[in-house]
């Protein structure tokens, strides 16, 4: 077993390396070649760094860096992906990553891998020398539908409301179809609405166009819109990846909301999931307070308004399962820019001019 690394002279093929990712039990889009073009656009160095035995990658991680201002973070979002119970593995892996994060002179270099919280595998985390980080990127909590079932059964799991949203958009009118290269600067228009209405941040038109053109096309990811009277109410844009499928960016007019274009919306894109053989639907992000104590948050909330509140009484309504993953962990080699990253990030969005969250942000 050795260690390469798409610095060295042994690159890293981008079929061979979506290959593995699509194979791995944790294998996640944000660890595709095509998520690391798309952030290569937008300013990222992306590098691979992977375990091989023979030809067979065996364990990896597509590393993300950004630089600004004199500092560099290393990030591993949503990875890496190793078997955790195979200890040499695991070691090999960090000393392969922490070279690549040397060499790229990173203050620090955060993990996030797709695991569900778990304090045997958190000990483990911080026993190999990594500490847990409060600065996580990814959504901690979110709710995962289940496609284990036919489309009435899917469709009996969620709450009456809901079902009868998603009816009563359909007998109202609105329609859903994919969108095409030209509808994406009525998404663009869509979501700057929403970001109006919701406060909350939205990337570049040419982000998303960028998205569209490495996703959609591939069949890896659909834009939907919802229409009435050829006019788009909402639009969502859904990806997928071997037995898994996420929501990632959604928006909606502020107009006729009263025809409930959103939950027809996921609703086709849960039967588009489930048609292409996802076993879960991933709504992208909730509350963490509802990962932390999910028995405390069974019934519809009412009482907070603010952040992440409202989408998560809309998504709680398709009658998924919360779940909470690990979090971010990280290796630290310059520890004090890391004391004044780890106490908030507020030198680093002075130096970087905007919040931290929002050039970090993968999804």
């Amino acid at each position: 077993m050795r260690a390469i690394s798409n610095l060295n002279a042994e690159p890293l093929d981008d079929a061979a390396w979506d290959s593995f990712v699509a194979a791995s039990p944790d294998g996640h889009l944000l660890q595709t070649s095509r998520w690391g073009a798309l952030k290569a656009r937008f300013g990222w160095g992306v590098e691979r760094v992977a375990l091989t035995d023979g030809d067979a990658i065996v364990a990896g991680a597509q590393v993300l860096y950004r630089s600004l201002a004199g500092l560099t973070l290393a990030y591993v979002p949503k990875g890496p992906l190793v078997d955790w119970d195979d200890e040499k593995a695991v070691r090999n892996l960090l000393a392969a990553l922490r070279q690549a994060a040397h060499r790229h002179r990173a203050f620090c270099l955060k993990l996030e891998p797709d695991l569900l919280d778990d304090p045997a595998l958190a000990a483990r985390l911080l026993g190999h020398g990594l500490r847990h980080s409060l600065q996580v990127v990814q959504p901690r909590s979110t709710i995962l539908i289940d496609l284990d079932s036919d489309e009435d059964g899917i469709l009996a799991r969620a709450k009456p409301k809901t079902r009868y949203n998603i009816r009563l958009a359909s007998r109202k009118g609105v329609t859903i179809r994919d969108g095409t290269a030209s509808d994406l600067p009525a998404f663009d228009r869509l979501l700057r609405e929403t970001a109006r209405r919701s406060n909350f941040a939205v990337h570049s038109a040419e982000y998303y166009r960028a998205v569209y053109d490495l996703f959609v096309p591939s069949g890896q990811a659909r834009l939907l819109l919802a229409t009435y009277q050829d006019t788009a109410l909402a639009g969502i844009m859904v990806f997928a990846l071997s037995h898994k499928a996420w929501y990632m960016y959604g928006a909606s007019s502020n107009t006729h909301r009263n025809l409930m274009p959103n939950h027809l919306l996921h609703w086709e894109a849960i039967c588009w999931a489930r048609n292409r053989g996802c076993a879960t639907y991933d709504l992208w992000g909730i509350p963490d307070e509802v990962g932390q104590h999910p028995g405390a948050y069974t019934q519809t909330v009412t009482e907070h308004t603010d952040g992440l509140w409202s989408t998560y009484r809309f998504k709680q309504g398709f009658g998924g399962h919360v779940v909470r993953y690990l979090g971010a962990y990280d290796d630290v080699y310059l520890r004090p820019l890391y004391w004044l990253y780890d106490r908030g990030g507020a030198f680093l969005q002075h130096m970087w001019g905007e919040t931290w969250h929002r050039r970090l942000r993968s999804g």
